[in-house]
């Protein structure tokens, strides 16, 4: 087993232990801190409930396991909220006093938000500090729509030369509510505990008459925008607006061991949305919700035009993506591309496709989708295992022959593409519709889908489902790998069980090495 320090701060450590487990280790394993049992092991854990400047001896039971010293660091005061008035009482609002909070803590500091309910409009954050919900509290977001401040899409200089944006939604620059947690501009800062944040959202406020903006678009439950070394770690984030955490043009971002709900009926309240951003690191957490667990952006193409900032590394593993539309979904507003993505030892349970790309004509010659990793996956339950789509029929003009022609249109400064998609070590049961679906441009096809070592079984039970969105494609059940407009396949060690009709579909696919078995 390989036991790796993740990150230590004054009060909480991360440690990986990587036995080949994907969320939970592959065997049963206690922690044991300085001796004393702490609790059952997973591959990414959240260690609390530490000292600052204090040593401290990590150990993972079993035959394998091992031990790893640490010393945290340090922190020079903390400030409780409940000393600048904070009531915690659920109906008091709490915001000035949490925010008073906030504003006060000197760098290198704690700001704490105790156990208790805290109702609140918007949180704002400021650099080199902490901000810790502990176990048993819960900040409650306000439900009346103007009591949340606007962030205008976009602002122009006073000389009208330049422009700063602020508010977004959906790969556009337009008027939003600023999210529950906001922070913007800001640069080493950590949002941590066990504690929880309620977008306090439901069908009669929020999601309701949801594509309609009124006043302006919702709010995302945690937005940061032009951060870096922004952190979260541990808490329980559920009911959001929109998006549950949107880091927007930040860098070096780490999501870890965050538990994400939304019900199955909540509209466009995807998990995570990394939109633009360079060096992002998720870990161990566990998304149950009706939308994308995560999903990765760049913008449409006027913000992809204008900034030409793709989102790229981005490394995600150890995670549990159930009950979501897509559990890892590229697209669809990614008019400045994404590019090298990592997507390992993940467990991906009941959600409609596991990986899922979304484009089209129109997004631009820099929507370039390129180094697209899967590997050491187990996915069960999944109607579509893998799915890449450049028909896909959002915007308004969607449905149109620009978008959904499949004859071969001229390349130009409006078309995207998809390069190199790899899948390695990947066990797929219970699925339903499809093993695969690819579908490129015919005047752009895809560059290279390779699958190595890729085991897919059919549910026997399986259910009829639509494998991409796009015009012309109805339900499919137990259907193979259906791949058009692509270069080059790659088939090593492919292996399909229960499939009705041919094995593998190919449409102007230029090469093809291997071949599927039954």
């Amino acid at each position: 087993m390989d036991i790796t320090v993740k990150a230590v701060y004054a009060r909480f450590a991360v440690i990986e232990a990587d036995d080949g487990g994907t969320y939970d280790t592959r065997i049963p394993r206690d922690i044991y801190v300085n001796g004393e049992l702490y609790g059952r092991a997973r591959s990414v854990n959240y260690i609390d409930g530490l000292k600052p400047c204090e040593t401290y001896r990590i150990r993972f039971t079993g035959e394998d396991g091992g031990e790893v010293e640490i010393t945290t660091a340090e922190e020079f005061v903390t400030l409780d909220v409940r000393r600048f008035g904070a009531y915690g009482d659920g109906e008091h609002d709490d915001t000035v006093y949490i925010q008073a909070a906030i504003m006060a803590c000197p760098p290198k500091s704690r700001v704490l938000i105790p156990r208790g309910r805290y109702k609140i409009t918007n949180i704002f954050l400021k650099s080199r500090i902490s901000l810790e919900i502990a176990e048993g509290a819960e900040l409650i977001a306000d439900k009346e729509r103007w009591s949340h401040p606007v962030f205008p899409g976009m602002i122009m200089s006073y000389d009208e030369t330049d422009e700063y944006n602020l508010g977004t939604w959906e790969g556009n620059p337009l008027d939003m509510f600023a999210g529950i947690v906001c922070g913007t501009d800001v640069q080493d800062a950590v949002i941590y505990g066990r504690g929880s944040i309620n977008g306090n959202a439901s069908h009669d406020d929020w999601w309701y008459d949801e594509k309609t903006m009124r006043g302006a678009f919702r709010p995302r439950l945690m937005f940061f925008e032009r951060c870096k070394d922004i952190a979260v770690y541990g808490l329980t984030l559920h009911d959001s607006p929109s998006w549950t955490v949107h880091p927007y043009f930040c860098e070096d971002v780490t999501l870890c061991c965050l538990d994400i709900r939304n019900p199955a009926d909540s509209p466009n309240t995807d998990g995570m949305d990394i939109e633009s951003c360079r060096r992002a690191d998720i870990s161990g957490c566990v998304f149950t919700l009706g939308d994308d667990c995560i999903a990765i952006k760049s913008g449409k193409i006027y913000m992809g035009r204008k900034y030409r900032t793709p989102s790229e590394d981005v490394h995600i593993r150890h995670c549990l993506m159930q009950n979501g539309h897509g559990a890892v979904t590229v697209g669809s507003e990614i008019g400045a591309g994404v590019k090298d993505i990592v997507v390992e030892r993940c467990s991906f349970k009941n959600t409609d496709r596991g990986l899922r790309i979304k484009t089209r004509r129109g997004r631009g010659e820099l929507s370039v989708i390129d180094d697209v990793i899967f590997r050491d996956i187990v996915m069960d339950g999944v109607k579509v295992p893998f799915a890449a789509n450049a028909f896909y029929f959002c915007d308004p003009d969607g449905r149109t022959d620009y978008v959904q022609d499949r004859a071969p249109h001229p390349v130009d400064e409006t078309t995207p593409y998809m390069k190199r998609l790899i899948f390695e070590n990947v066990r797929c049961t219970g699925c339903h519709a499809s093993a695969a679906f690819f579908i490129g441009l015919p005047e752009r096809p895809i560059d290279e889908i390779v699958m190595r070592h890729v085991d897919i079984s059919f549910a026997e039970d399986a259910v009829p489902f639509v494998p991409a969105m796009l015009c012309g494609v109805g339900e499919t059940v137990r259907s193979g790998i259906t791949a058009e407009n692509v270069h080059r396949l790659v088939l090593d060690d492919v292996r399909i069980t229960g499939a009705v009709g041919e094995l593998c579909m190919l449409t102007n696919v230029d090469e093809t090495e291997g071949t599927v078995c039954s």
